[in-house]
């Protein structure tokens, strides 16, 4: 008599009722999603923080500067041969005209900054869709707002480097008096922080044309952006201080 073994499929591994699970090939306490894939959101978020951490730190070095360039401003120094106190505050004949076009400079590099944070932004949120075969949205603007903002950046270094020299013409130097020395260090610190700033972009434009992720891409192109705008207040901030103190 002929007998009726009904046959058991045994779910493997990776399998559960009939639906087949992707195995899971990365974890989200190093960044990821727990698909595999980094979670660039979360790394924006986090390198958003140490910027913030870090400039932070470097207002405090300015807030420094200042409170010792007004303090010394007004302070006496004692003479020996007529044993009294004396001003020894030389007013700096500032280029003006050179530097509010340094200051100008530099606020048009903030706004194309800012332009070149929105298009890789809007570059990374049209990436799942442009990758798509067959899909096409159109010709974006191709404006390299990038490395007009580095163009701009070295302008504005070029314009201080000329300022100094205007000074020098002008027969104040870094040893003159109290007063051209903290002229001459406030510019120079802020100087070196912006070409900083400028050698991240030079980085971002390099990692452009590797072809690296968009939104990889995009967090160098946004921190240093938000960098950039901190640069120009922070400058503004010094120019005012010069004016107005001089």
């Amino acid at each position: 008599m002929a007998t009726f073994s009904p046959t058991i499929r045994v779910p493997q591994t990776g399998q559960d009722g009939g639906g087949t699970n992707p195995p899971v090939r990365g974890g989200g306490g190093d960044g990821g999603r727990g698909d595999g894939y980094p979670d660039y959101g979360q790394r924006l978020r986090r390198v958003r923080l140490g910027l913030a951490i870090g400039l932070t730190s470097v207002t405090m070095i300015f807030v420094s500067l200042t409170s010792a360039y007004i303090v010394r401003r007004g302070l006496p120094t004692y003479d020996d041969r007529t044993g009294t106190y004396t001003q020894d505050w030389i007013p700096v004949q500032l280029p003006l005209a050179l530097l509010l076009i340094n200051t100008v400079l530099l606020a048009a590099s903030s706004v194309t900054a800012e332009l070149a944070r929105r298009q890789i932004t809007r570059q990374a949120a049209l990436a799942p869709v442009t990758s798509i075969p067959g899909v096409s949205l159109g010709r974006e603007s191709g404006v390299p707002w990038l490395a007009v903002t580095v163009v701009l950046g070295m302008g504005f270094l070029t314009g201080q480097w000329l300022a100094w020299r205007e000074l020098a013409d002008r027969g104040f130097y870094l040893a003159t008096s109290a007063s051209s020395s903290f002229v001459y260090l406030l510019t120079a610190t802020h100087g070196m922080h912006l070409l900083g700033g400028v050698l991240v972009l030079l980085y971002a434009a390099t990692v452009s044309l590797l072809n690296r992720p968009v939104e990889g891409r995009r967090i160098v192109v946004d921190v240093t952006a938000w960098y950039w705008h901190f640069m120009f207040v922070l400058w503004i901030g010094i120019f005012a201080l010069m004016w107005f103190v001089r």
